[in-house]
């Protein structure tokens, strides 16, 4: 308590220089440690005599002889810092996406409109809007103008795939993730190199590449080199953030939107078309396991009983935001060469309970747009190992009306 403050710093000095030694010994020369020790046993001599001069003398020799130990590091350029920054934010953002929240782009219009997906609109080239109208559509809506013309002959093969809408043509389009964020697809040819388009298969289709297929049937399957495949404008999907956590600590509630993957969902793959490559599908989660699910438009049954959860209720009941034509829920359509779930009124879909093993209970999915959505009706149910998490909240674009926490 009354110990002079110059003898106070000086015994900190002294324990400074021990953690040094002790701290950066593998990078200290043998000679540089016995330096600082000879130093510091003069500063400790100096204590024990009360000189306060060769205290002071013994401490500017010591604190010397430390910050030259070891060879002066070149101070950082602001490129390098700035990289460092970005690394450190890439590996914190690496982190968050892998283990708390993971950014989902909705790819098809199923869950409309309480979610948008991805639409293609066919639209001329010279009824655009100006460049200026263009990019301002961009940042707010998410909206880009495409027109994609074939840069050579290419032979495809043509066939026809079933859709929530009927029947299209078509041929061997695969969609993909770009930088694992957006989607994108591809045309493969039987003679030429992949041809990227700039939106998933059902937005090109949609905009011109179903016309181009056909035309393609027309010239012995061969599409012509100048021939408009694509022409309009894609509104993006809404951006929504997927809530990873939670799954792991309570169970999945019937009414709440959530995301899956659709690994070993043989169903998917067979009756969904170009969706069927989708990694992950959003839904609303209509069962749990041990449900028995059964549909009496506009209600679906659930357990004998009309499903009264918020989000289901107002699937049910139509209104705005809903068209006037939606029905509620309805069954899927019927089909004489696959198996469907929910197609006539006394179909009941049963989903495996708590006995089942761990993993291998059962959920059911339904998108609210149920006339336009391939979902629980068709091909069954989703196993509990297929959970990715809710859907938490929506980001982007901003003029959908939908931004903010998902009901």
């Amino acid at each position: 308590m009354f110990t002079p403050a110059w003898k106070k710093n000086a015994k900190h000095l002294v324990k400074g220089a021990t953690k040094f030694v002790n701290y950066k010994r593998d990078l200290l020369s043998a000679d540089r440690v016995a330096e600082i020790e000879a130093r510091r046993k003069d500063l400790i001599q100096a204590i024990k005599g009360k000189d306060k001069e060769k205290v002071d003398e013994a401490s500017k020799q010591l604190r010397a002889t430390c910050e030259n130990a070891l060879p002066r590091e070149k101070p950082q350029s602001w490129f390098e810092e700035n990289v460092e920054v970005m690394f450190v934010a890439i590996v914190i953002a690496l982190g968050l996406r892998a283990y708390y929240l993971q950014p989902f782009r909705i790819p098809t219009g199923s869950m409309q409109p309480t979610l948008n997906g991805i639409t293609g609109t066919p639209l001329k080239q010279e009824e655009w809007p100006s460049f200026p109208q263009r990019i301002m559509e961009s940042v707010l809506r998410g909206r880009s103008y495409e027109k994609v013309v074939n840069d050579k002959d290419r032979r495809v093969s043509i066939g026809i795939y079933p859709t929530a809408d009927g029947i299209k043509v078509g041929g061997d389009v695969r969609d993909f993730q770009w930088m694992h964020f957006f989607s994108r697809s591809q045309l493969i040819s039987l003679d030429e190199e992949p041809l990227r388009l700039p939106s998933p298969a059902n937005q090109a289709y949609d905009i011109g590449l179903e016309k181009a297929f056909e035309q393609a049937r027309e010239n012995n399957g061969i599409m012509k080199k100048g021939q408009i495949l694509m022409e309009g404008f894609i509104d993006t999907g809404d951006l929504v953030l997927v809530d990873k956590f939670s799954y792991h600590f309570r169970k999945p509630k019937r009414g709440e939107v959530f995301v899956f993957d659709t690994i070993a969902i043989k169903g998917i793959q067979e009756q969904s078309g170009p969706q069927g490559a989708g990694a992950h599908y959003i839904k609303r989660l209509v069962g749990v396991p041990g449900d028995e699910l059964s549909i009496m438009t506009p209600d679906l049954i659930v357990n004998g009983k009309v499903a009264g959860e918020r989000g289901m209720r107002r699937v049910a009941e139509g209104g705005p935001p809903f068209k006037k034509a939606h029905q509620g829920y309805v069954p899927a359509q019927p089909s004489s060469t696959q198996k469907r779930y929910l197609v006539e009124k006394d179909d009941v879909l049963k989903l495996r309970g708590e006995n089942a093993k761990s993993g291998m209970r059962e959920y059911a999915a339904m998108g609210d747009n149920t006339s336009s959505s391939l979902d629980s009706r068709y091909w069954g149910s989703v196993k509990e190992f297929n959970l990715v998490g809710p859907a938490l909240f929506s980001l982007w674009p901003f003029t959908t009306g939908h931004c903010g926490f998902i009901k």
